[in-house]
């Protein structure tokens, strides 16, 4: 072997190593060719997560880190919804799909795994309440407890309100977020008027 693909072969192994998963395009930003990353996937070395993504083959894996994957796959997403409830603790059900937020002028982008589902956001809900969250090295965008609490009540119908009530009843009890502050957000959203009946009730119970 050739010092050119030993040297190629350390450098993918250590970039991998620091940032946790990388894309085939950032590999060739750094000089390694296609090739060499195509050679460590055959020789075991590395693991294909999905079309263009890599990590080491023999990382341990947090068990959330399908949110990991998807931030790489989609950088201009967010984490939202069931999925960031289940992250933040708020509920023991995994959901099927990663749920991710993007702006209505983003493209949709062609993922196969793991499997998501996109919802639209403008941009001044889109980049409120983004909180970055470290998860198998990679920096994840996940909406904080008060702006998923706020989300899942807007999107009631299509999650269904026992979702919505359980999830702001518990967000209560672990006293992650006030009532105060899911009003302001609330009201910040265009939903306080609807979820007030039900914020006051759970509140009352508190």
């Amino acid at each position: 072997m050739s010092a050119s693909r030993v040297s190629q072969r350390e450098r993918v192994l250590s970039l991998l190593a620091s940032r946790g998963m990388m894309r085939l395009r950032e590999f060739g930003e750094t000089g390694i060719t296609a090739a060499t990353v195509s050679r460590l996937e055959r020789d075991g070395a590395i693991t294909r997560l999905a079309r263009g993504l890599y990590r080491l083959a023999d990382e341990e894996l947090d068990q959330q880190y399908s949110l990991a994957e998807v931030a790489k796959l989609i950088p201009k997403g967010v984490i939202c919804l069931t999925s960031a409830l289940a992250f933040h603790g708020l509920t023991d059900q995994l959901p099927a799909h990663v749920w991710v937020a993007l702006s209505k002028q983003d493209w949709r982008p062609r993922i196969t795994y793991p499997p998501v589902r996109i919802v639209r956001f403008p941009p001044e809900l889109l980049a409120t309440n983004v909180e970055y969250h470290v998860i198998g090295q990679t920096p994840v965008p996940i909406y904080g407890v008060t702006k998923t609490i706020v989300d899942l009540f807007r999107y009631r119908r299509m999650l269904g309100t026992a979702v919505v009530i359980k999830a702001m009843r518990e967000t209560l009890r672990q006293r992650k977020a006030t009532p105060a502050e899911i009003a302001q957000l609330a009201e910040q959203a265009g939903a306080w008027k609807a979820m007030a009946p039900y914020l006051t009730m759970l509140a009352s119970y508190d």
